[in-house]
Protein backbone atom coordinates (compact mmCIF):
# COMPACT_ATOMS: atom_id res chain seq x y z
CA UNK A 1 0.00 0.00 0.00
CA UNK A 2 1.32 2.90 -1.23
CA UNK A 3 1.56 6.46 2.01
CA UNK A 4 -1.08 8.54 1.98
CA UNK A 5 -0.62 11.54 0.16
CA UNK A 6 -2.55 15.29 0.63
CA UNK A 7 -2.30 17.66 -2.39
CA UNK A 8 -4.19 20.52 -4.42
CA UNK A 9 -3.39 18.83 -7.68
CA UNK A 10 -1.56 20.58 -10.33
CA UNK A 11 1.02 19.08 -12.58
CA UNK A 12 3.35 22.11 -13.14
CA UNK A 13 3.90 22.58 -8.80
CA UNK A 14 3.38 19.26 -7.72
CA UNK A 15 5.64 16.72 -10.10
CA UNK A 16 6.94 14.72 -7.00
CA UNK A 17 3.52 13.62 -6.80
CA UNK A 18 3.27 12.87 -9.82
CA UNK A 19 6.09 10.75 -9.93
CA UNK A 20 5.65 8.92 -6.69
CA UNK A 21 2.12 7.80 -8.03
CA UNK A 22 3.94 7.37 -11.18
CA UNK A 23 5.69 4.26 -9.62
CA UNK A 24 3.11 3.18 -6.97
CA UNK A 25 1.47 2.02 -10.78
CA UNK A 26 3.71 -0.77 -11.05
CA UNK A 27 1.59 -3.45 -12.63
CA UNK A 28 -1.40 -3.77 -14.54
CA UNK A 29 -1.42 -7.44 -14.46
CA UNK A 30 -2.11 -8.26 -11.15
CA UNK A 31 -5.77 -7.99 -11.56
CA UNK A 32 -7.70 -11.51 -11.20
CA UNK A 33 -11.62 -12.88 -10.80
CA UNK A 34 -12.87 -14.72 -7.54
CA UNK A 35 -16.23 -15.12 -6.22
CA UNK A 36 -17.91 -12.85 -3.81
CA UNK A 37 -19.60 -15.50 -1.73
CA UNK A 38 -20.10 -19.06 -1.91
CA UNK A 39 -22.95 -20.62 -4.41
CA UNK A 40 -24.35 -23.99 -5.19
CA UNK A 41 -26.09 -25.95 -8.30
CA UNK A 42 -27.02 -29.28 -9.33
CA UNK A 43 -27.99 -32.14 -11.85
CA UNK A 44 -28.55 -35.20 -12.51
CA UNK A 45 -26.97 -37.34 -15.08
CA UNK A 46 -28.33 -41.16 -15.47
CA UNK A 47 -29.28 -40.77 -12.06
CA UNK A 48 -26.12 -39.77 -10.28
CA UNK A 49 -26.73 -36.20 -8.66
CA UNK A 50 -23.70 -34.25 -9.43
CA UNK A 51 -23.93 -30.90 -6.80
CA UNK A 52 -21.00 -27.91 -7.83
CA UNK A 53 -19.90 -25.83 -4.51
CA UNK A 54 -17.71 -22.75 -4.85
CA UNK A 55 -16.52 -20.64 -2.30
CA UNK A 56 -14.07 -17.55 -1.62
CA UNK A 57 -10.88 -18.59 -0.07
CA UNK A 58 -7.81 -17.08 0.25
CA UNK A 59 -5.36 -19.53 1.91
CA UNK A 60 -4.55 -23.45 1.11
CA UNK A 61 -5.93 -23.75 5.11
CA UNK A 62 -9.26 -22.30 4.09
CA UNK A 63 -9.31 -24.47 1.02
CA UNK A 64 -8.92 -27.49 3.22
CA UNK A 65 -11.44 -26.43 5.38
CA UNK A 66 -14.31 -25.98 2.59
CA UNK A 67 -13.77 -29.10 1.33
CA UNK A 68 -13.93 -30.87 4.61
CA UNK A 69 -16.95 -28.83 5.68
CA UNK A 70 -18.27 -30.10 2.10
CA UNK A 71 -17.47 -34.14 2.97
CA UNK A 72 -19.12 -33.44 5.86
CA UNK A 73 -22.29 -32.54 4.89
CA UNK A 74 -22.26 -35.68 2.25
CA UNK A 75 -20.90 -38.07 4.33
CA UNK A 76 -23.33 -40.79 2.25
CA UNK A 77 -21.98 -39.60 -1.10
CA UNK A 78 -19.88 -41.82 -3.18
CA UNK A 79 -17.47 -38.65 -4.43
CA UNK A 80 -16.89 -35.06 -2.93
CA UNK A 81 -14.46 -34.15 -5.81
CA UNK A 82 -12.76 -31.32 -5.19
CA UNK A 83 -10.31 -28.49 -7.04
CA UNK A 84 -8.76 -25.25 -5.44
CA UNK A 85 -6.28 -22.19 -7.07
CA UNK A 86 -4.80 -19.69 -4.40
CA UNK A 87 -3.11 -16.69 -4.78
CA UNK A 88 -1.13 -17.19 -1.79
CA UNK A 89 2.18 -19.06 -2.72
CA UNK A 90 0.52 -20.25 -6.04
CA UNK A 91 -1.20 -23.35 -5.12
CA UNK A 92 -3.49 -25.07 -6.87
CA UNK A 93 -4.75 -28.80 -5.75
CA UNK A 94 -7.09 -31.22 -7.11
CA UNK A 95 -8.42 -34.85 -6.09
CA UNK A 96 -10.54 -37.41 -8.06
CA UNK A 97 -11.89 -38.75 -4.89
CA UNK A 98 -12.23 -42.52 -6.04
CA UNK A 99 -13.02 -41.86 -9.54
CA UNK A 100 -11.13 -42.87 -12.11
CA UNK A 101 -7.85 -41.09 -12.52
CA UNK A 102 -8.07 -37.71 -14.98
CA UNK A 103 -12.25 -37.82 -15.28
CA UNK A 104 -13.00 -35.64 -12.05
CA UNK A 105 -10.54 -33.57 -10.36
CA UNK A 106 -8.83 -32.41 -13.20
CA UNK A 107 -11.71 -31.10 -15.35
CA UNK A 108 -13.25 -29.00 -12.02
CA UNK A 109 -9.40 -27.39 -12.17
CA UNK A 110 -9.70 -26.70 -16.03
CA UNK A 111 -13.37 -24.94 -15.10
CA UNK A 112 -11.77 -23.01 -12.85
CA UNK A 113 -8.71 -22.18 -14.90
CA UNK A 114 -10.65 -21.63 -18.33
CA UNK A 115 -13.05 -19.21 -15.87
CA UNK A 116 -9.38 -17.52 -14.92
CA UNK A 117 -10.72 -18.09 -11.42
CA UNK A 118 -8.34 -17.72 -8.21
CA UNK A 119 -8.77 -17.61 -4.92
CA UNK A 120 -11.79 -19.87 -4.82
CA UNK A 121 -12.34 -23.91 -4.00
CA UNK A 122 -14.62 -26.12 -6.15
CA UNK A 123 -16.08 -29.62 -4.84
CA UNK A 124 -18.80 -31.38 -6.85
CA UNK A 125 -20.16 -33.84 -4.78
CA UNK A 126 -21.53 -37.21 -6.58
CA UNK A 127 -24.29 -39.36 -5.33
CA UNK A 128 -24.10 -42.88 -7.36
CA UNK A 129 -27.24 -43.60 -9.17
CA UNK A 130 -26.41 -47.16 -10.20
CA UNK A 131 -25.31 -46.05 -13.79
CA UNK A 132 -21.70 -46.43 -15.28
CA UNK A 133 -21.23 -42.94 -16.82
CA UNK A 134 -17.58 -43.73 -18.57
CA UNK A 135 -14.41 -41.82 -18.73
CA UNK A 136 -15.61 -39.05 -21.42
CA UNK A 137 -19.11 -38.66 -19.31
CA UNK A 138 -17.55 -38.59 -16.04
CA UNK A 139 -15.56 -35.84 -17.74
CA UNK A 140 -18.11 -34.01 -19.03
CA UNK A 141 -20.94 -34.32 -15.71
CA UNK A 142 -18.36 -32.97 -13.18
CA UNK A 143 -17.08 -30.30 -15.87
CA UNK A 144 -20.48 -29.45 -16.29
CA UNK A 145 -21.39 -29.72 -12.40
CA UNK A 146 -18.61 -26.87 -11.63
CA UNK A 147 -19.57 -24.58 -15.01
CA UNK A 148 -23.15 -24.42 -13.37
CA UNK A 149 -21.64 -23.59 -9.85
CA UNK A 150 -19.39 -20.99 -11.64
CA UNK A 151 -22.41 -19.34 -13.29
CA UNK A 152 -24.89 -19.32 -9.96
CA UNK A 153 -21.49 -17.06 -8.35
CA UNK A 154 -21.58 -13.47 -8.35
CA UNK A 155 -17.74 -12.98 -10.42
CA UNK A 156 -15.72 -9.83 -9.10
CA UNK A 157 -13.59 -8.20 -11.40
CA UNK A 158 -10.46 -7.46 -8.60
CA UNK A 159 -8.51 -4.58 -9.87
CA UNK A 160 -5.61 -3.16 -8.80
CA UNK A 161 -7.01 0.60 -7.35
CA UNK A 162 -6.55 3.81 -5.38
CA UNK A 163 -8.95 5.11 -2.72
CA UNK A 164 -8.75 9.09 -3.05
CA UNK A 165 -11.00 11.63 -1.52
CA UNK A 166 -11.86 15.16 -3.29
CA UNK A 167 -12.85 18.18 -1.72
CA UNK A 168 -14.27 20.93 -3.87
CA UNK A 169 -16.75 23.34 -3.87
CA UNK A 170 -19.95 23.70 -5.12
CA UNK A 171 -18.55 25.39 -8.14
CA UNK A 172 -16.59 23.10 -9.28
CA UNK A 173 -19.06 20.00 -8.79
CA UNK A 174 -20.58 20.14 -11.84
CA UNK A 175 -17.36 20.19 -14.09
CA UNK A 176 -16.11 17.16 -11.77
CA UNK A 177 -19.21 14.92 -11.92
CA UNK A 178 -19.26 15.47 -15.63
CA UNK A 179 -15.51 13.91 -15.74
CA UNK A 180 -15.75 10.86 -13.30
CA UNK A 181 -17.75 9.03 -15.65
CA UNK A 182 -15.00 8.63 -18.19
CA UNK A 183 -12.78 7.03 -16.11
CA UNK A 184 -14.42 4.37 -14.54
CA UNK A 185 -14.51 5.60 -10.84
CA UNK A 186 -16.82 3.93 -8.36
CA UNK A 187 -17.93 6.45 -5.90
CA UNK A 188 -18.06 4.83 -2.21
CA UNK A 189 -19.30 7.81 -0.77
CA UNK A 190 -20.30 11.54 -1.02
CA UNK A 191 -21.00 14.76 1.35
CA UNK A 192 -22.43 17.81 0.81
CA UNK A 193 -21.32 19.84 3.05
CA UNK A 194 -19.64 23.23 3.36
CA UNK A 195 -17.65 21.53 0.76
CA UNK A 196 -17.98 18.51 -1.63
CA UNK A 197 -16.29 15.46 -0.44
CA UNK A 198 -15.80 12.11 -2.66
CA UNK A 199 -14.16 9.39 -1.89
CA UNK A 200 -13.90 7.43 -5.25
CA UNK A 201 -11.95 4.03 -6.21
CA UNK A 202 -9.85 4.48 -9.21
CA UNK A 203 -7.98 1.76 -11.49
CA UNK A 204 -4.62 2.30 -11.22
CA UNK A 205 -4.17 3.06 -15.11
CA UNK A 206 -6.68 5.77 -14.98
CA UNK A 207 -5.24 7.10 -11.92
CA UNK A 208 -2.54 9.56 -13.50
CA UNK A 209 -4.76 10.55 -16.85
CA UNK A 210 -7.85 11.76 -14.10
CA UNK A 211 -6.01 13.87 -12.15
CA UNK A 212 -4.60 15.18 -15.28
CA UNK A 213 -7.93 16.17 -16.30
CA UNK A 214 -9.13 17.26 -12.72
CA UNK A 215 -6.17 19.63 -12.41
CA UNK A 216 -7.21 20.80 -16.05
CA UNK A 217 -10.71 21.52 -15.55
CA UNK A 218 -9.93 23.22 -12.17
CA UNK A 219 -7.09 25.07 -13.09
CA UNK A 220 -5.72 22.65 -9.92
CA UNK A 221 -8.21 24.11 -7.29
CA UNK A 222 -9.90 20.81 -6.53
CA UNK A 223 -7.96 19.06 -3.36
CA UNK A 224 -6.81 15.15 -3.72
CA UNK A 225 -5.92 13.11 -1.26
CA UNK A 226 -4.37 9.57 -1.88
CA UNK A 227 -5.58 6.99 0.53
CA UNK A 228 -3.38 4.19 -0.81
CA UNK A 229 -3.64 1.02 -3.11
CA UNK A 230 -5.50 -1.57 -3.00
CA UNK A 231 -7.78 -4.38 -4.66
CA UNK A 232 -11.27 -3.95 -5.35
CA UNK A 233 -14.26 -5.16 -7.38
CA UNK A 234 -14.91 -3.20 -10.49
CA UNK A 235 -17.33 -5.52 -11.68
CA UNK A 236 -20.35 -2.96 -11.58
CA UNK A 237 -18.25 -0.59 -14.13
CA UNK A 238 -16.02 -2.96 -16.81
CA UNK A 239 -18.31 -4.97 -18.43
Amino acid sequence: MTDSISVSISISNHKPVYDRLFSALHDKNMNYFTVSKPATASFIEKRSEFIGYIAPVKTNDEAVEFVNSIKAQHRKARHNVYAYIVRQDNISRYSDDGEPQGTAGVPVLDVLKKRELTDVCMVVTRYFGGILLGGGGLVRAYSHAASLACDAAHIMDMRLCHRIRLVTDYGLYGKISYILPNYQTITENSDFGSDVTLDLLVLNEMLLPLMKELTEATNGSVNVTDMGELYEDFSSVIK
